[in-house]
């Protein structure tokens, strides 16, 4: 059948662009004089200290956990013995050394279900359903005892023998995903027409902000306890969350407010007038596209609360670069070799944040697409 000459045909997608190495290259390390000479420069420094760093970290080091032979190779090369002597204790700090088989299971379930949770694939609502049990079994499995009233089998484990890498991916987790949601109605609330409520996440934002996170985590320690009724003391560990989720709510609640305000007024008046109430606005219409302005930033905020939790060794909790200090610092045989062990949780510390940022990228890239 002939289309006829004024028909409109659908539309069609543009053709991808393909773009060599040599373009590439000529483009990005070639394309101006200024580009040229940068990277002259920059291609003469990794010449010159690349086999320098490659014979000390590699060559020239030692592997085995022999005190001895990494003085023997000091100021020569690297002793990655320290990291196979005291890895268990770097990545589950003072958890019982015949029980870190629990701390072990129970991070890789949580990994597991963050990777999961960022596949689009596994969006429904049975995901909620699996954090839901995948906490509970974290949580049974690090503290063992009795759970809910019921035993669990497994030895009890105090929750300040926690520590390591476990306890950093318990705090930065459930402190980013209690702090989103706070965040969000805290912006919400800075824009609220009710003065009480406008001023009341005025200055909660503005007095978080203004300390620093060592300051709210000794409060939460030591001056919450004082707020209570008297025999009533939570866990140093709840108090730390506590926090540490306060504190990452006001920064995150501020990024939030950026993105209300780059939604024109427009959209707001238009859907109040198609009669959708304030929270069916803010949920369909304008939190959607708020949240999309605001993605690098966030993610940004996300990174700097997974590092932040580093600071919680002050009230005497070691996660991961605490149990470091724990493990090497009070050991004279490899106290000299700290600057390996630090590299180790450095590479932990980069592959969790460039995977979060890799992350941040493609659902940048999804935003943009739809």
């Amino acid at each position: 059948m002939r289309h006829h000459a004024n028909a409109l045909l659908p539309a069609r997608q543009p053709p991808l662009q393909s773009i060599g190495v040599a373009q590439w290259a000529k483009h990005n390390l070639w394309g101006t004089p200024t580009s040229a000479v940068t990277t002259v420069l920059l291609v003469l420094i990794l010449l010159w200290s690349i086999p320098s760093l490659l014979e000390w970290s590699v060559l020239r080091a030692v592997f085995v956990a022999d005190a001895d032979q990494c003085q023997a190779a000091r100021d020569v090369g690297a002793c990655w013995g320290v990291v196979t002597e005291k890895y268990r204790l770097i990545l589950f700090g003072r958890y019982p050394f015949d029980a870190q088989w629990r701390p072990l299971l129970a991070t890789v379930a949580l990994i597991s279900l963050l990777v999961m949770s960022c596949r689009p694939a596994f969006w429904n609502r049975y995901l909620a359903v699996a954090w839901v049990l995948v906490w509970l079994l974290f949580l049974g499995l690090m503290g063992g005892g009795k759970w809910f009233g019921m035993p669990t089998g497994l030895v009890y484990v105090a929750t300040d023998q926690w520590g390591g890498l476990p306890l950093t991916m318990m705090l930065a987790t459930l402190s980013i995903t209690l702090a989103f949601p706070l965040s969000v109605l805290v912006a919400l609330g800075r824009q609220s027409t009710m003065p009480a409520v406008r001023s009341m996440c005025i200055v909660y934002v503005e007095l978080v902000r203004g300390v620093p996170l060592i300051s709210v985590l000794f409060m939460a320690s030591f001056m919450l306890p004082l707020l209570l009724p008297t025999g009533t003391s939570p866990d140093v560990l709840m108090r730390v969350l506590v926090g540490i989720t306060l504190f990452s709510a006001a920064y995150t609640a501020e990024i939030v407010r950026g993105g209300l305000q780059a939604i024109p007024r427009g959209q707001i008046e238009a859907a109040y007038t198609l009669g959708l109430s304030y929270w069916q606005t803010q949920r369909q219409i304008v939190l959607p596209q708020a949240l999309a302005h605001v993605v690098p930033s966030l993610m940004n905020n996300f990174i700097a609360i997974f590092k932040d939790t580093s600071l919680v060794t002050i009230v005497s909790l070691y996660e991961l670069s605490g149990a470091l200090g724990l493990a090497v610092g009070g050991d004279p045989n490899w106290r000299p070799f700290k600057l390996e062990a630090y590299l180790f949780i450095t590479l932990i510390y980069f592959c969790i944040c460039f995977a979060m940022s890799r992350y941040s990228l493609w659902v940048e890239r999804q935003l943009t697409h739809r």
